[in-house]
């Protein structure tokens, strides 16, 4: 959609914005008054969302050529983006002897090499103007570690690690950079399990503690983080359910 006249607030961009957490990040910044660019593998998926002022790109975060070419178009028509959500992400469980190499590799790639694609797309801007915000999505399996979560925990250890690394870069200029870490959430990230072992033992543990907590929850965490002034950085956000124990 082309910007309209009654935008009066920055753009907001969120990766994996199909399902899951970028869908409710999409909804709840949307809700509050912003345009969007959303990316995507599924971009039917992002149009569904149905929401205004939201240019939807169908982008995969290792195509760093792509996905700046995106930025500058949403750019064009709604201004600098002033907040990045680096949300897509996958997850394979399974132990290291089992895995083929194709799963850990695809892990590394699209939750720590993609996030830092994304973010080279709007960083330099933002240092330059002294202003913005990053979101990166860690996780609880970037605390610790878990059974068959090798690849992943090692994955989202790194992302946490970037994170604050690129918060100490990026502070110097004002610009913050937040990481938002859930603990379990009802989303489609279990759909990149191909082991019913693994996943069930997923599914038996989410039910033992009463349940997963809802996406909206993470993106109302964001929403807080963000509206803070932009002198405030919230460093790190951990959301999970209570009965959780790590």
């Amino acid at each position: 959609m082309s910007a309209g006249a009654s935008v009066t607030k920055p753009l907001v961009a969120v990766t994996g914005a199909g399902s899951g957490i970028g869908a409710a990040v999409a909804r709840a910044f949307s809700a509050a008054g912003h345009p969007l660019l959303l990316t995507g593998r599924r971009v039917k998926r992002l149009e569904a969302l149905g929401l205004p002022d939201a240019m939807c790109r169908p982008v995969d975060v290792l195509d760093v050529d792509g996905y700046r070419a995106v930025v500058d178009e949403a750019q064009a028509a709604y201004g600098p983006v002033d907040l990045l959500v680096n949300n897509a992400g996958t997850m394979a469980l399974e132990q290291i002897a089992a895995q083929a190499p194709e799963a850990w590799s695809r892990q590394f790639e699209i939750n720590c090499v993609g996030l830092l694609n994304c973010t080279s797309a709007v960083l330099p801007a933002m240092l330059e103007r002294g202003g913005g915000t990053i979101i990166n999505v860690g996780s609880t399996a970037g605390r610790t570690l878990y059974p068959n979560h090798t690849a992943y925990c090692a994955s989202k250890h790194a992302v946490h690690t970037m994170t604050e690394g690129l918060r100490r870069e990026a502070a110097p200029a004002g610009v913050r950079v937040i990481l938002v870490a859930p603990g379990m959430v009802d989303s489609e990230l279990l759909s990149g399990t191909d082991s019913e072992i693994h996943r069930q033992a997923w599914l038996d543990y989410r039910d033992e503690i009463g349940g997963a907590i809802a996406p909206e929850d993470i993106a109302s965490a964001m929403l807080f983080a963000y509206q803070q002034p932009q002198s405030i950085c919230i460093w790190e956000m951990v959301v999970a359910p209570t009965r959780q124990l790590s």
